[in-house]
């Protein structure tokens, strides 16, 4: 894990999931980017440096955000875009190669009715880029526990588990599987990948209408410090990946949450 990047808005919070990162990629020596979206349009009768102001004031604010935090010996560095924030992240992750983004679950201009945002529920339903959802107010603590739950064994690609594995072996975590036999489950669903059982510490078999119902029946038997799911349009978020924002209701947990990239689709 080199590369960490760390989306930030106008939230007064925003200093303690940047905390959070630079804590957690310090077991790694991953630098941590933080990362602020602009939108700006500008004429032909607009001034020439207008951009280049907006984009200066962006890099002082990001500049107040570093001063709230202890960096230790982590490297922090800016980075900012002009327009959509998925365009934003796809062209950095092009750029730079991204292995991890790290989001609080809810964006400022929202209620508490809702676990993520827009913004943050774009991010996890609009790039495959592996995300670490982190509670606010929460510290970094080593994962002893990690929960990996999902619907199918089958994964498509091995590498979609390099995260997990990546944290599994920095904090000599132990991993519990947990698969969910879901209606409309085929027994192809039912073979675990060889990768994901060979970093696993033992495999529960269970039965509910979705995955997440699964997790509850088991969260508060194994109590672990990180859930992993996987992301995939019929995976762990399977009835919510019509809409960006996914209400606490429906969704959420006080844990940090490893959200994979898709694994089958």
């Amino acid at each position: 894990m080199k590369n960490i990047l760390v989306p930030v808005g106008n939230s007064p919070d925003s200093f303690e999931t940047l905390q959070y990162a630079v804590d957690f990629a310090a077991n790694f020596g991953a630098d941590v980017y933080v990362m602020e979206v602009l939108n700006i349009s500008t004429g032909a009768g607009d001034l020439a440096n207008i951009k280049d102001k907006v984009v200066e004031s962006s890099r002082d604010r990001i500049r107040e955000l570093i001063e709230k935090i202890k960096p230790g010996n982590t490297e922090i560095k800016i980075a900012t875009y002009n327009g959509d924030i998925i365009d934003g992240l796809k062209d950095i992750e092009k750029e730079l190669g991204i292995d991890l983004i790290i989001i609080a679950p809810r964006s400022v201009e929202v209620d508490d009715e809702l676990y993520l945002g827009n913004t943050s529920g774009r991010i996890i339903k609009r790039t495959d880029i592996p995300t670490l959802i982190v509670p606010k107010g929460s510290k970094f603590q080593k994962y002893k526990t990690i929960l990996t739950a999902f619907r199918s064994g089958v994964l498509k690609r091995k590498r979609v588990l390099n995260p997990l594995i990546n944290i599994k072996n920095s904090f000599k975590s132990q991993v519990n599987l947990l698969l969910v036999k879901t209606p409309g489950y085929t027994d192809d669903d039912l073979k675990i990948n060889t990768a994901l059982m060979d970093i696993s510490a033992q495999v529960t078999l269970t039965e509910h209408a979705t995955t997440y119902l699964g997790v509850l029946e088991h969260f508060q038997l194994q109590h672990p410090d990180l859930l992993c799911v996987f992301r995939r349009k019929r995976g762990f978020f399977q009835n919510l990946w019509e809409k960006n924002t996914i209400l606490k209701s429906e969704f959420s947990v006080r844990i940090p949450v490893l959200v994979l990239s898709v694994k089958k689709d």
